[in-house]
Parts: C-alpha cells; structure tokens; sequence
C-alpha cells in the first residue's frame, strides 16, 4: 500500500543525522509550509502527544513510550519521549521524562502512556497513564525539559471511574476549580482536582460512554466546553478505526451533547466527527492535544498511521507484541457552525501545507539575557534586563505609580493578536500587553490588574478612557507566576483571556467592543504601573482568517433503478439477488420489505456462517443505501449493508450491539463500520483482519449509504460510510480502504445472535 515497507525508515535515519538543532520557523520567508508527519527525520513514533508553549518561547511536545529510534538501531524505549520546536513544524528531541534507573519504584516497570501537560504555580505538570498499576500518574518539573519529580499517583483505589484509569488530561475553569478526565475503552470520567492539582477529590462523575473511548481532552471555546475524545481502535496498523469526536457543554462536568443533541453518555454511537480516515497516507488519526499558533488559529496535534508503513519492529523487551507506527501531525482545527472540525472537515493533510505562524510581525522574546535592543521605553519607571532558568531572558519594571511603556519597533495590523507573559510580583500594580498605539494618549490593552483583581481592558482615545471592563480573576490566583495575556482585536469587537498555559482554558475571558477611532494599526509592546512586574514573549501577529465552511459532503448521483429494489413483490427476494450459503430461514419480502429474523450466524474472520444477500453492482463508483427498521436487544445483533467480494474482504455499515465491557448485562448500539482484508504487514503473516469505526447516534429506523470510490492511481478500492435518523440529515464517517480494484457485491446481512428482525424497505443505488 503506497510504498515499500522501510522507506520511511530510511528518510528518518537520514534526516535525523543531518536535520539542524532547530530548523528555521514556519514564518520565515521561503520556509511557510509545513508536510505531515512533523516528526520524520526525528523519531520513528510519537503516539499520543501533547503539546505545549514554554515559557522561553519554545514548544515542547511529550510522547507515549515508545521505541522511538529504531531506525537508528536502539532496540529499546524512550520513556515519555520530549520534542522541542521553534515553531510547531519542525522539530528535535529533547530528552525523556524517565529512564530505567529514574522511573519511580512505584511503577514497578510498567510501561507510561498518553502525557499531558500544563503550567500551573510556576511549574510543569505532566500526568501520565501508569497501565500496569491502572492508575495516572504526575511529574512536575521547573521547566519543560525537567529536571522532573515524582508527585505519585493522582487517583485513589478505587478511583471511582468503572474502567481503565489511563488517557487522562486537565484543565482549568474561569472559576479557578482544576479537573481531571481520564478513562477508555467505554467510559470517560472527571473529577475536579485538589488546589495544589496532585490528586482528584469529591465526586467523580461519568461524562461520556462509548465503545472503545477514550483520550479525552477538554478546551473551551466561545461559551461551551468542549470534549474531544476518540474512538475504535488506536494501534491496529491499517486496521486502525480510530479517530477524533467532540461533545459539547455549558459546564465542564457535562452533560455533553453532539451536534445531533444525542449525549455523550447515551448507548449508542456518538457523531461530531472532528477528524476520521479520509482515503489518505494516514489511517487512525486521533488521540489530541490543541495548540494555538501566534495568529489565534487554532491546531490539532495527534498521531496517525502511515499506510505504507504502519508497523515499528519487535524488539526485546516486547518480543510478544508488534507495535504500531504512530508519528505525530499537525492540521489546522477550524471551529465551523460551534463545532471544531480538522482542516475543514477535510481529514488529515498530506503534502505542503500552511504552517502556523510562530513569528511575530512586531515584539519579541528578549533573547537568552534579557536584552532590549529594538524595545523603546516612554513613560514612567524604567524598564532592566533580567533572567531565570524557564523563562530565559525577560524585562522587569518597578516602582512607579504612573505607566510606562516598552515599545517594539514597528507596527502591526488592525486586525490582530497580540499576547505577553506577564506578573505582578508585588502587592498591588499592574501589568499589560498593549496595542494599537500610537501615543500614551491613544492606545488599547489588556491588564493584568493586581489592585482590581481582574483582567482589564480599556480604550484609551484622545488621553481618555473609552470604558474600561473589569473580569474578576479567581480567588487563589497566583500573581507571582507567569500567566499568558492575550487580545485579539476584529473589527472593533475585542476578546481577552487570562491563562496560565495557552491550552484553551483561560481563568479569564472577555469580550467587548471598543470604539473605531481605537480599532486602529499600531504599536505593540507592554506596560506596567505600581509595583513590581515583569514581562516576556510579547509581541503581536495579523489576526488569522477563520475558516467558516466546511467541505461538501458527498452527494449521490441520479438513482440506478437496474441496481435498486423497493421490495414491493412478495415472497422470496428478486431474481437480482443470490445468497451466499444457503437462504436465511425467515427471510422474505412482503408489505413493501424485505424482513430478515438476525440469524445465529457470523460473518468475521474465520467464523464465516452467516448468509450474506448479494446482487451486481453497478461498474464506476457508486453509493448505495437502504432504509432499516431494527431494534436489536442482545450483544451481537447487527444489520445493514455490505460490499462483498468475499467472506474475507468486504465493506459494512450496520446497526451493530456491543457489550459495555465493564457493566454486567448493559449494551452499546452503534452504528458500525467495518471492514475484512489481508493486513499487510505481519510477522508471521496473519492473513485476514477485520476493523470498525463507529459513525453517527442510531435509532429503531436507520438509513444507511456506502459510497464506493475506485483509486486506480494506488491501486485500491475506497469505501465511505453514512448514517441517518430521519433520511435527511447525514453523518458523514470516515474512510477505509482495501488493496485491489475489483469489483464488489451489493448486499445486505442480518446476523449475529437470534431474536430481533431487520425489516428493510428498500435498496437504491445512485450514480457517484
């Protein structure tokens, strides 16, 4: 499938001998695009990453364990694997969180899975997943590399959340309260954090439920909170369903609903697709981290699977297990009609792309040593150098009651983001990143106001303030740490946040609107007044251009009436159908349908039993579709369409019942679409393997689509999934594929355990 096996190798070895300590950023002229995977070159894997900006103006991402430098011949694991980038889009390795002779004893060797970070009192805390204990664990550090310390576990026995204790992340309301999400494999659960955010306390509270889900991570954006998790199978190779959904909710603790309403805890299949297979080099994307750029876009970090390469060697401490190549990518997240989707709903990227934009138009970072070359000071107090081990090179103010300014050369565009780390060492003064300025008599900007208490922002036209609007902050708020300003400024409605880590969970958020005169070009910079303050990484970019529309979804042809069948005869199916293995025992058509009793039968791997319906199909591509009533009660039931070339190499969507793997008797319907084929790569071969990925929320009455799409270039056949509840409105699935060109059979299957009918009332099949 699209390439040698090793070729990715190769290129990685090379470029991680030859690749610069830090490639230029992604600003730079000549060097604006950036092609996934971001980690080639770097490391051979990097599941499960999460990301963050340092307070020296790096990014840094951190890994599952992984043999992340096979290629360079090392037959063993880095333990939470750390990146460092200028700019998002290329990077360098930077160290690991534990090795052998530091992992803490309470592990006792267990490997550690799924960080996640954030900055919070002036540290590093990085949580990880601890499998073999099935618990979470925490590091802090004093900056992003370490050194780290061991906090220990932060759930208790039993912690209260009825599944796997991995895959946990945090994140911090307005009002201060810190939570937890952690869970997989069918349930997602939250609790808030104690006040030092070491440990879970009070109530735990179940805020999804899903098959196989997993990874949630929660940011807010606008006035909902939003959930992003994932689904199906992570680390499968090309048999890999997983992929990135969203909930959303007015509350951090739920309930959280998708875009059809359908809650997150219900027992069904959820929808809000944010990024699944789309056809591409890359199968599986999903387990994220969000990152915002310089501009205010938004980007989703995640792994994914390369199709021409998806499996890392065996090596000897996992000789039983073949692992999965996961490297890390980037796309842009878009936030379309309040949904965040990936690159416009259009899936993971392959080829150059736009990077993010990891330069300013104007500011800076102060170098290593605090230098003020290209900053101007006006006003009171004078503005020194000073420097710390995270932060690097910063400025500092003190003493004066009145404000002064400290300006970057240049100026930025109306339309802009500008944002400063910023803190108030002493009892009272204030902070701020300033904007649009033109003279101390005409200026905007966003305080970090001790005296207040609050995030301020005023307009400040003519030597007047235009109205300033005060944010109180949360009690407990820690001045004396870094905190990120930001303000984005479109048209003359502003937006400012409070936060300490840029991940989408500002302590304080503000919006408003300033008057035109003040919606203006200008300079860029900070200022301070009162006591002690200290400023860094402040500077402003263009304000990115949003994307607000998503990619059409496909839409199907003129019908094909010699491929379809309204099943208005009685008896037995049309002469258009044939059955694999013998006719289904009930099975017949009647009353304008075809009713089908789900037989104790199967169609998966080598359990190949069930009858399967079968007629032509048309040549070219097509999507074809029925209408099913079906309302299955017991694990196993499932019914809906297949595309069949075989008992060993098919397509289907269908209304499918799992068990709740950790609740006695309950069930999940899902909406399932699979697939059967030769898996490419394994040692010793394993012929035959079979995969789902679940799409939209079901329903006793269901429509279901399979567009079929043939991609002679690679040599493969491409299969679509769709659902519905009311026949209108679609949730569009990803993609799978299967080697080879041949053509399908349309059919229909009704299987899996005795004791519910599938009635469908018609099969259509469109051009397209």
């Amino acid at each position: 499938m699209r390439g040698p096996k090793g070729l990715i190798r190769t290129a990685a070895l090379i470029g991680a001998l030859t690749a610069p300590l830090l490639a230029a950023p992604a600003g730079a002229a000549g060097n604006n695009t950036y092609a996934n995977d971001v980690t080639a070159g770097v490391v051979d894997t990097f599941p499960d990453p999460a990301i963050i900006r340092g307070k020296d103006g790096f990014w840094y991402a951190y890994g599952t364990q992984n043999p992340v430098f096979q290629s360079k011949g090392e037959n063993r694991e880095r333990m939470l694997p750390i990146l460092k980038s200028k700019d998002m889009a290329h990077w360098e390795y930077a160290g690991e969180v534990f090795a052998k002779d530091t992992q803490p004893g309470w592990h006792e060797g267990s490997r550690l899975w799924a960080p996640d970070v954030r900055y919070s009192g002036g540290k590093y805390q990085l949580s990880y997943s601890v499998p073999g204990k099935n618990t979470v664990g925490l590091a802090t550090a004093p900056t992003p590399t370490g050194p780290w310390t061991d906090e220990g576990s932060m759930l208790p026995k039993p912690s209260g959340c009825a599944t796997g204790n991995i895959d946990q992340a945090s994140f911090t309301d307005t009002d201060g309260t810190a939570y937890l999400y952690w869970g997989s494999y069918d349930t997602i659960c939250a609790a808030k954090l104690n006040k030092d955010r070491t440990r879970i306390e009070g109530d735990v509270t179940e805020v999804a439920a899903g098959s196989r889900m997993e990874g949630g991570y929660v940011v807010r954006h606008g006035r909902y909170y939003y959930l992003l998790y994932s689904d199906a199978g992570c680390c499968d190779g090309a048999y890999s369903g997983y992929q990135v959904k969203a909930g959303r909710s007015t509350s951090p603790l739920g309930p959280f609903t998708d875009d059809e309403g359908t809650e997150l805890t219900a027992p069904t299949s959820k929808g809000a697709i944010v990024a699944g297979g789309n056809g591409n080099r890359w199968i599986g994307p999903g387990h994220n981290s969000v990152q915002t750029d310089l501009a205010g876009q938004d980007w989703m970090v995640y792994h994914a699977i390369p199709a021409d390469d998806p499996d890392l060697d065996r090596f000897p401490d996992l000789p039983d297990r073949q692992l999965t190549r996961r490297p890390m990518l980037i796309d842009r997240l878009d936030w379309i009609g309040g949904w965040p989707v990936l690159r416009a709903a259009k899936g993971a990227s392959e080829g150059r792309q736009q990077a993010p934009v990891a330069e300013w138009d104007v500011g800076g970072s102060f170098g290593d040593d605090g230098s003020l070359d290209g900053w101007h000071a006006t006003g009171a107090g004078a503005w020194k150098a000073a420097k710390d081990p995270d932060a690097r090179g910063h400025t500092t103010r003190t003493g004066a009651a009145d404000p002064g300014f400290l300006l970057a050369d240049g100026s930025a565009p109306a339309a802009v983001r500008a944002e400063a780390d910023l803190k108030v060492a002493s009892s009272s003064g204030a902070a701020a990143v300033v904007f649009g300025y033109r003279d101390p008599r005409n200026y905007l900007a966003a305080w970090l106001d001790r005296d207040k208490g609050a995030l301020v922002t005023e307009a400040v036209v003519g030597g007047r303030s235009r109205g300033a609007e005060a944010t109180a902050l949360p009690d407990g708020f820690d001045w004396d740490q870094w905190h990120t300003v930001t303000a984005e400024l479109r048209g003359t409605r502003l937006t400012a946040e409070i936060s300490e880590d840029r991940l989408g969970d500002p302590v304080a958020r503000q919006e408003r609107k300033v008057p035109g005169e003040a919606a203006r070009a200008g300079r860029v910079g900070t200022a301070a007044r009162g006591g002690a303050t200290a400023a860094d990484n402040v500077g402003a970019a263009r304000l990115h251009t949003p994307v607000t529309k998503r990619a059409a979804d496909p839409r199907p042809g003129p019908l094909l009436p010699a491929y379809s069948d309204e099943f208005t005869s009685a008896g037995q199916p049309g002469k258009d159908w044939s059955w694999v293995r013998d006719p289904a025992a009930g099975a017949s058509v009647g009353d304008g349908a075809l009713s089908w009793p789900s037989q104790e039968a199967d169609l998966a791997l080598k359990k190949n039993t069930a009858s399967v319906l079968t007629r032509n199909a048309p040549k070219g591509d097509y999507t074809v579709e029925t209408k099913l009533h079906f309302t299955p009660d017991k694990a196993g039931q499932q019914a809906g369409l297949i595309l069949y070339a075989g008992d060993d190499r098919f397509f289907k969507n269908v209304h499918a019942v799992e068990p709740v793997r950790h609740r006695e008797g309950k069930v999940l319907h899902n909406s399932e679409f699979g697939k059967e084929g030769p898996r490419p790569t394994t040692d010793p071969p394993q012929p035959v393997a079979a995969a789902p990925m679940y799409g939209g929320p079901t329903a006793d009455t269901m429509w279901l689509r399979l567009r079929k799409h043939t991609d002679p270039a690679n040599g493969e056949t491409e299969v679509r999934a769709a659902t519905s509840r009311d026949g209108k409105h679609w949730v569009w699935n990803g993609t799978w594929t299967l080697p080879g060109t041949e053509e399908l059979k349309l059919g229909l299957i009704s299987m899996g355990k005795e004791g519910a009918t599938a009635r469908f009332e018609y099969v259509r099949t469109y051009a397209g």
